[in-house]
C-alpha cells in the first residue's frame, strides 16, 4: 500500500502524488514512462521521487474511477506492471477499470471474510463464481453473483496487506472484470453466457 500525498488539479484532469516507499526496492527504481497501477487503474509515472511517484490521471479516469474522491491521506493499492517471464501467481488484470462499486456487506467465515459488493447488471453478468474479479487491483476468487452483485471471500493477510481490511460500509471500489472472460463473451457475441453454450463453444469441458 502506499498513500495519498497531494490530488493537484489541472486544467484538465488531475496530478496524483503517492507515497510508496516499498513500491522499488534497492536496485529497481521507478523509471518515467512506466506504469504502476493505483487501486487497480493503470496510471503512468510522470516523475519518481525518493518516496513515491507521480502520474496525471486523466479527466476520464476521473470519471470512470473512485479517483474523484481522493484526498491526502488516503491508503491506496499499488502494484508495478508485470515483466515477462514473472510467475502468474493470480489473474491477469489490465487495469481498465469497468466501473465503481461498493461494499454493501462484510462478515467473518471463521478467520477469513466475506465481502459483498454492489455493482451494476451489466458487470454482474460478466462475473462468474469460481472465476476472478479485480477489487481495486485485488485479485480475489468469486464466491458468490446475483443480479447486482457479487461476493468474495478474502484471507486475513489481504485484508492486513491492502486497503479492503479497512474499508467500511458504503466504501467505493474499483471493478474491473476477468479479462479472459470479457473476451470470451466478446468473441461469442454473447454478453450472457452458461456453462453448456462454454462447452459447446470449446471454450470448457
Amino acid at each position: 500500500m502506499g498513500e495519498v500525498l497531494e490530488v493537484r488539479p489541472r486544467a484538465v484532469g488531475a496530478t496524483l502524488a503517492v507515497r510508496a516507499p516499498g513500491l522499488a526496492p534497492a536496485g529497481e527504481p521507478l523509471a518515467l514512462g512506466e506504469s504502476v497501477a493505483v487501486n487497480g487503474a493503470c496510471l503512468t509515472v510522470t516523475a519518481a521521487t525518493v518516496e513515491g511517484f507521480e502520474a496525471e490521471v486523466l479527466a476520464e479516469t476521473l470519471r470512470c474511477t473512485m479517483f474523484g474522491n481522493l484526498r491526502a491521506g488516503e491508503r491506496v493499492n499499488l502494484e508495478r506492471a508485470l515483466r515477462v517471464g514473472d510467475r502468474l501467481g493470480g489473474h491477469l488484470v489490465a487495469g481498465h477499470v469497468d466501473e465503481v462499486g461498493r461494499l454493501v456487506a462484510k462478515w467473518p467465515e471463521g478467520a477469513d471474510f466475506r465481502l459483498r459488493f454492489a455493482c451494476s447488471p451489466a458487470f454482474a453478468r460478466g462475473v462468474v463464481r469460481k472465476g476472478s474479479v479485480a477489487v481495486s487491483g485485488v485479485s480475489l476468487t468469486v464466491t458468490g453473483v446475483g443480479g447486482d452483485w457479487f461476493e468474495v471471500a478474502a484471507i486475513p493477510t489481504t485484508l492486513r496487506e491492502t486497503t479492503l481490511g479497512a474499508l467500511g460500509i458504503g466504501g467505493r471500489v474499483n471493478l474491473e472484470a476477468d479479462l479472459i472472460g470479457a473476451y470470451v463473451r466478446r468473441a461469442l457475441g454473447r454478453d450472457e453466457l452458461s456453462l453448456e453454450q462454454l462447452i459447446a463453444a470449446g471454450f470448457a469441458d
